[in-house]
């Protein structure tokens, strides 16, 4: 199988441009929809639903099990697959696992590899802006071992303090999990330094990479972190798919921790013993479609060039924070330079208020807690706007959520 629907050439074509290639970015009346909530979930463009489209229809069989040749192409494309996903991130085809998204792969990692190497006493080091999906898997494992969870502060700009890690971590720590990007406030963690901190002292470094994979390289071996987690569906493919990258060493030693088909090599009501590498973290029917629509995503945005992705974000990042810092009645927070992400708040508004104001005008926007609840603790504040930014986003955009800001500020008597 081939990306038979994949543009030749999208490397040189502009944002507006590229918008085209994405059926959902326009109203049911035919208006353009300004779009900026991408940090929770991408927009999908064609080539990705024809490739699932072509995967669920003419091309559909089940991989691993047929003899018949139309299950022998779609096991080659499933495992071609594998291989188009580790190369996004410079992993190995023997290192990535298909989970049903970032989150089962956390869980995976805590469920198999904590399990079976954590024990009471160890601890586990977190941050203050982590998402929900990098908080609960490790208290859940803390409270079954015995183990402890500590917590990095941020920095002024509100990033993940790196010199207060370096002065937390001990031998006793096995684990440190940290997001890549945060889907909050958009911060860029030095992960090579995490992994040298990590490894200072013994511990393992596993990287949330949801935010970062969809806006700039990733490369694992120089980010020389022990586990990668990230989801399809906000690099622009399916939801229902993410895949875990772990070291091969690692991988092999880790247990399996789910049991059914496909998994196993040899079944006995006697005993079980289970296929190597990732397939034996991969029980059932697996996500077939999903994998072959999630290759085409990772194909689509690296021919859009994910370096030229996060300079054109980069760009409009820099005019909405300018904008609404100028704003006196705004609050801005996180890093300057944030990757494709912009949380605010404005007083005397709620987030749902202005959220629910700017959908009048065909702008779309996050508002909330952004399964963040520690990090809203931590910012004094229940919820924030959050504008995120995709590789379809324009400068229009920007406008448009100005344009609608300024509204809402007249509706609540604020002026301009």
């Amino acid at each position: 199988m081939d990306e038979r629907s994949l543009p030749l050439a999208l490397a040189n074509r502009p944002a507006a441009d590229l918008r085209s290639d994405f059926p959902g970015l326009v109203t049911k009346d035919g208006a353009p929809w300004h779009y900026l909530d991408t940090a929770a979930t991408a927009q999908k463009p064609r080539a990705v639903i024809e490739a699932m489209s072509r995967a669920l229809g003419q091309d559909y069989a089940t991989v691993h099990r047929g003899v018949y040749s139309r299950s022998a192409d779609m096991t080659l494309a499933y495992e071609n697959a594998r291989r188009t996903i580790a190369s996004l991130i410079g992993g190995g085809e023997d290192e990535i696992v298909f989970t049903r998204g970032a989150t089962e792969a956390i869980n995976l990692v805590a469920k198999s590899w904590g399990k079976a190497n954590l024990k009471s006493g160890d601890r586990i080091l977190l941050s203050q802006l982590e998402h929900h999906s990098n908080i609960v898997p490790w208290q859940m494992l803390a409270q079954e071992v015995g183990a402890h969870i500590d917590v990095v502060p941020l920095t002024s700009d509100h990033q993940i303090d790196l010199d207060a890690a370096e002065a937390m971590l001990t031998e006793q720590h096995k684990l440190v999990a940290f997001g890549h990007v945060s889907n909050v406030l958009g911060g860029v963690l030095d992960a090579k330094r995490a992994a040298d901190l990590a490894h200072k002292v013994g511990a393992k470094l596993l990287l949330d990479g949801c935010q970062a994979v969809a806006h700039m390289p990733v490369d694992v071996a120089a980010l020389d972190c022990d586990f990668y987690v990230f989801s399809a569906h906000k690099l622009y493919g399916p939801t229902g798919i993410g895949a875990l990258w772990a070291r091969s060493e690692i991988l092999l030693e880790m247990p399996a921790w789910e049991g059914g088909g496909a998994m196993i090599d040899r079944v006995t009501f006697e005993k079980t013993t289970y296929a190597s590498g990732p397939q034996r973290f991969e029980a059932g029917t697996p996500a077939i479609t999903e994998a072959i629509a999630f290759a085409a995503a990772t194909h689509y945005v690296q021919s859009v060039g994910l370096g030229a992705m996060h300079e054109a974000e980069g760009e409009l990042v820099a005019r909405l924070r300018r904008e609404l810092t100028a704003m006196n009645d705004v609050t801005v927070y996180g890093p300057e330079a944030s990757a494709g992400i912009v949380s605010f708040t404005i007083d005397g508004i709620h987030p749902h208020d202005l959220g629910t104001i700017l959908d009048e005008a065909n702008v779309a926007i996050r508002a909330g807690h952004h399964c963040a609840q520690p990090l809203m603790d931590y910012l004094g504040v229940p919820a924030t706007a959050r504008a995120s930014f995709g590789l379809y986003s324009t400068q229009e955009d920007v406008t448009a959520l100005l344009e609608g800001i300024a509204r809402t500020r007249r509706i609540f008597g604020k002026g301009i």
